[in-house]
């Protein structure tokens, strides 16, 4: 795994944690259809967020679910802080080749 590919993956989890953070903001709001993303490894393992519209249930109050919403903020940050602890693990061993070399 290389830095643009732990890069990728901190930009799908913004998209992911910006469309949760829409959905629960708008938990009050009559007839609220939230949106729904989905993080998938399309091509040599980089990772890219997709989202769409979720299934409208025909309710004329909000359709978002917490209990959904609140545990996926949760894992999402936790996927961010492994991104963010491997680039700067990557960082310091390539400042430590460099020292190295010099």
């Amino acid at each position: 795994m290389n830095i643009s590919n732990n890069i990728a993956s901190l930009q799908a989890n913004q998209t992911f944690l910006n469309t949760t953070a829409n959905n629960i903001a708008n938990v009050n709001t009559d007839g609220f259809i939230p949106q729904d993303t989905r993080i998938e490894n399309q091509t040599a393992q980089t990772p890219t967020a997709t989202t769409r519209m979720a299934d409208d249930n025909g309710s004329l109050q909000s359709q978002t679910d917490l209990a959904k919403e609140i545990p996926d903020q949760i894992v999402s940050g936790g996927v961010a802080e492994a991104n963010v602890s491997a680039i700067k693990t990557q960082d310091e061993m390539m400042g430590t080749l460099l020292d190295i070399k010099a």
